[in-house]
């Protein structure tokens, strides 16, 4: 099908996720790029009439832009799929892997993309072994600092960088507040780096790297979402060689979760060069600070064309 066909495209934002707002924002960016592609475009939030609404237009595709558990997890992509209407974006099962960060790291690290030393515990845990014995075994087999995170979720919320053993009970109920499973991981000294990895139907690309510098030292909520709170530089201030490595280790993870479509891979590149994965994004923020806008733009293309492609590729997978 030609790219150039006007669509009848549905995009999905909002939801009742800690991002709804952030979502709203990637939505409404999605909206803009494919309107001014002549493409009509029915923007609406995810609510009980939704399915019926889907089964009554039968629209040509479905732009999901929820982030958080609604959009995420798998579930209602889950449902699309039996909808029988395109959408963009990687299918349940893949999503289910990628949004426990846990799985997702045990599943890239077998695909032979580095990922740092980490422990999951699930709060319950807590409970029945006591947090004071918890925490203190933590600690006896992950040396400090370490990064805690829920093990569920995104946009860096419930995220600690834990220095000292007197600030871990206090980065794990920050974790538990937005997940009820917590990841306790190695921090890794480096360049913090995001990459972008598109396939409109030839197949995983991975588009420019780029480096994260925020302004206060962690790439917190904040700063992800308010300008000025972050320098990106784009593509990321890596040698050619390592740059390289960098695509080679997102493109893997990409494939080795089975995403499809569209992902951003979160990687850290140690001193000696090596990447070393963090977590991934079935659907990264589109917002005007987001990355994957960045990167797009980088690469010599237009936001809101590849947004369109994506949905002709949604379309011919379907």
């Amino acid at each position: 099908m030609a790219e150039n066909k006007a669509l009848d495209i549905v995009v999905l934002a909002g939801g009742i996720s800690h991002e709804r707002d952030v979502s709203l924002r990637t939505g409404r960016r999605v909206a803009d790029g494919l309107n001014g592609l002549g493409h009509r475009v029915v923007f609406r939030d995810p609510d009980a009439s939704l399915l019926a609404f889907l089964e009554e237009t039968r629209p040509d595709v479905v732009w999901p832009a929820l982030h958080g558990a609604s959009g995420e997890d798998g579930a209602l992509r889950g449902l699309l799929e039996i909808t029988g209407v395109p959408f963009v974006g990687s299918r349940a099962d893949a999503s289910r892997l990628a949004w426990s960060k846990p799985t997702a790291k045990t599943i890239v690290e077998r695909a032979g993309v580095s990922t740092p030393q980490s422990m999951t515990l699930p709060q319950e845990t807590f409970r029945e072994l006591g947090a004071g014995s918890v925490l203190a075994t933590v600690l006896s087999g992950l040396e400090l600092p370490v990064v805690v995170k829920p093990a569920h979720g995104g946009s860096a919320q419930g995220v600690t960088i834990v220095t000292t053993a007197e600030e871990l009970p206090r980065a794990m109920v920050d974790a538990y507040t937005y997940s009820d499973v917590a990841l306790i991981e190695r921090k890794v000294d480096g360049v913090e780096v995001s990459v972008a990895v598109i396939d409109t139907g030839d197949g995983p690309e991975a588009l420019p790297a780029v480096e994260i510098e925020p302004v206060d030292g962690a790439y917190t909520f904040d700063a992800r979402y308010n300008a000025g709170e972050t320098r990106f530089y784009v593509p990321a201030r890596l040698d050619e060689q390592v740059m390289a490595a960098v695509a080679e280790a997102a493109t893997s993870a990409h494939i080795a979760l089975g995403l499809r479509h569209l992902s951003r891979i979160d990687l850290i590149v140690d001193a000696a060069g090596q990447p070393w994965f963090l977590e991934a994004n079935v659907l990264p923020g589109l917002t005007e600070t987001s990355i994957m806008p960045q990167a797009i733009t980088a690469s010599g293309r237009e936001p809101g064309e590849v947004y369109a492609a994506l949905a002709v590729a949604a379309m011919a997978d379907a």
